[in-house]
């Protein structure tokens, strides 16, 4: 029989079960008896049964399929986090539909329609552009990672934590000043908490520091050209000092750093780098750049599984929704590389 397409009336015959006991086994597997299901799978595997995915979504309404939307793959944070959650698809099996959002959120809603025509059974949200409250008004399994999310399950870095290793290690540098470079992050973002982290430690040392909040653009020329702007005004104002710089994300950390290896040919003593992301651009950089450590697998992982979990529960034939968003915390390590001591 393995030579042929197995239908539900072969199954049905083989296990001496009704083809509604067999239907039931593969879309609302819960309802059946683990004997029930034992006997199914037994069967399924010894017929040689090959699934028609077509065939199963009309019948069930589930495609298997969960949309993404990130806002670049410019930055090496976004493009790492979305190859470890692509990987997951072996051990879960759903399929993705990523859309790059590039901050604007008139596109993202439309991208979000499209995926909802898809009929996609969850949502993973890195762009910021959205508010939770509207993500959740959709109606399904959504999670974000790094972005505000009063309404909707999430996972984050302890963001406060990696500021704070951070800026301690630039103190442990004996550098005179300490720098933290950001976007205009919202204090309802979790990235807003390096900067508060960056301000809390510099207050408690007593340390001079000085917080630059700016807009480094979408490209790499606007990213270069912002970049060099902060590093003239560093030469000139706070020449002769040690500057340690924290910089929020280690694709701004790299162009940082190639831009004082340009001038002077190496890392000078004034120098001292600190990134965040441990995306791949801060150990193959022309110095390997000191970083917190996000975790990005990790993080991908319990994204996947905390959605996972609510697409499950969905599928129950009584489902019982979360009282309250679910959120996820996962602790950054620090990675000291060639550009501190």
């Amino acid at each position: 029989m393995g030579k042929k397409n197995i239908t539900f009336d072969d199954i049905a015959k083989y296990t001496n079960f009704s083809k509604t006991t067999i239907s039931r086994y593969f879309n609302a597997p819960d309802s059946l008896t683990l004997e029930t299901q034992q006997v199914v799978a037994d069967a399924l595997e010894a017929l040689n049964y090959k699934e028609n995915k077509v065939a199963r979504i009309l019948a069930s309404g589930k495609t298997e399929f969960v949309g993404i939307i990130i806002p670049s793959l410019y930055m090496h944070y976004y493009a790492q986090m979305l190859s470890s959650i692509l990987s997951s698809y072996e051990k879960f099996g759903y399929k993705f539909l990523v859309f790059e959002g590039n901050q604007d959120k008139k596109i993202e809603q439309q991208y979000i329609q499209e995926l909802l025509a898809y009929k996609i059974e969850g949502l993973i949200v890195l762009s910021h552009t959205i508010p939770s409250k509207e993500l959740a008004s959709y109606h399904i399994p959504v999670v974000t990672i790094e972005r505000e999310d009063q309404y909707t399950c999430s996972v984050n870095t302890d963001n406060y934590m990696g500021a704070v290793q951070a800026t301690s290690l630039l103190c442990k540098n004996n550098c005179h000043i300490l720098f933290h470079l950001n976007q205009q992050v919202s204090p309802t973002t979790p990235g807003y908490q390096r900067i508060q982290g960056f301000l809390d430690t510099c207050q408690e040392h007593d340390w001079p520091h000085k917080l630059i909040k700016t807009s480094f653009g979408k490209t790499y020329e606007e990213n270069e050209k912002r970049m060099n702007e902060i590093f003239q005004e560093m030469e000139e104002s706070y020449s002769g000092q040690k500057k340690g710089v924290f910089i929020s994300n280690d694709t701004h950390a790299n162009i940082f750093l190639n831009l004082i290896i340009r001038k002077y040919g190496a890392l000078p003593e004034e120098y001292r780098i600190v990134g965040f992301d441990d995306s791949p651009i801060a150990s193959s950089a022309i110095l390997p750049i000191s970083t917190v450590g996000q975790q990005i697998d990790k993080i991908a992982q319990q994204a996947v599984e905390l959605l996972v979990m609510q697409m499950n529960e969905r599928k129950k034939r009584k489902p019982t929704p979360l009282a309250t968003p679910i959120h996820q915390i996962v602790t950054p390590i620090l990675k000291r590389r060639a550009t501190t001591d």
